[in-house]
């Protein structure tokens, strides 16, 4: 039997929590006597920095009941740095560790074949999505051109995949040797290697709470996940610059001859249109070069990407005085 931890990021859960630790706790006592789990197995809840009273209902549940443990940051970080310090927390009390969100969007009847695949020697299993029906047309045509956008530039990401895997001891052990501190988890584990499966299922209704990832938020996570594994941007700037500087050479020529021949005419909707997508083309092409630089900026500071302010596991809270993750 296989020591299983959920690690499940949390921020204003306190809706959810309750319903979440009592699904939850049924799920682990299946596993528990199938005998696909051991008795050690625990939930690790994520408090991010929580407003409402998450944490206090995580110290709750874990006084009673033996399952339920707890990781408190000592602020927001963000879901990917409050599910790294949970996996980071995991690591070393356990065989193996799923990450799922609160909602529980995401299928826990499917939680027996991440395990069994494990068992059957995968380090590595990939909760996927098998249709997005239930998404609204927008998102659905959003999401989905966002992954083969990623595709296309060069990132390897699992399509309709999102943070719902199963991560064995040694993927454990290689993910703590990423140092970057912006973390894109979804692109960051395909590059782990080792022998990975996929489990299939249906994402469901949120149940309670509101979500937690707006247009706003997924547009700048979007934007993280290309600029942090893909220098395609780059490059795409570049060949559109040789492209305009032929196109301008071209136009040039044009010119030339149309004042020796004499059928030049004064064009002043001509000259605006160039000089705007010219400068639009400058514009994007600045801002995409800062947000590289940027990113620069934050990885060479080595900051630490969270700092663990409380720890529960059995009942038992330490108060962490180190930073974790680094």
């Amino acid at each position: 039997m296989s020591v299983v931890y959920f690690v499940i990021p949390c921020y204003n859960e306190e809706e959810v929590l309750p319903e979440t630790v009592k699904r939850l706790s049924e799920k682990l006592e299946q596993l528990i006597s199938d005998g696909i789990a051991s008795k050690e197995s625990r939930m690790l809840f994520v408090d991010d920095g929580s407003k409402d009273k998450t944490w206090e209902l995580i110290e709750k549940f874990s006084s009673d009941n033996k399952y339920v443990g707890g990781v408190k940051l000592s602020r927001n970080r963000g879901h990917q740095n409050a599910l790294l310090a949970g996996l980071m927390t995991a690591r070393g009390k356990c065989d193996c560790v799923i990450s799922l969100d609160a909602d529980l969007q995401d299928d826990i009847g499917v939680i027996d074949e991440f395990v069994l695949k494990y068992q059957d020697g995968c380090e590595v299993v990939y909760g996927v999505r098998s249709s997005r029906e239930k998404d609204t047309a927008f998102k659905r045509g959003t999401a989905q051109g966002y992954y083969k956008f990623m595709a296309a530039l060069g990132v390897e990401i699992v399509y309709n995949h999102a943070d719902y895997r199963l991560l064995g001891s040694r993927a454990l052990d290689a993910l703590a040797e990423y140092k970057e501190v912006n973390l894109f988890l979804r692109g960051i584990v395909p590059l782990i290697g080792f022998r990975s499966d996929y489990v299939y299922y249906e994402r469901s209704e949120r149940f309670a709470g509101e979500s937690k990832y707006p247009l706003k938020k997924m547009i700048r996570f979007a934007v993280d996940g290309i600029t942090s594994f893909s220098v395609k941007p780059l490059k795409i700037i570049s060949n559109a610059g040789i492209i305009i500087c032929i196109l301008s050479f071209i136009f040039f020529i044009y010119a030339i001859v149309s004042v020796i021949t004499g059928s030049s005419v004064a064009g002043w909707a001509s000259l605006m249109c160039s000089i705007w997508f010219l400068g639009g083309i400058q514009m994007l092409g600045i801002g995409i070069v800062g947000t590289y630089v940027g990113k620069i900026y934050s990885e060479s500071k080595h900051r630490p990407r969270f700092i663990i302010d409380k720890t529960i596991i059995s009942g038992i809270t330490d108060r962490e005085k180190e930073s974790a993750g680094q």
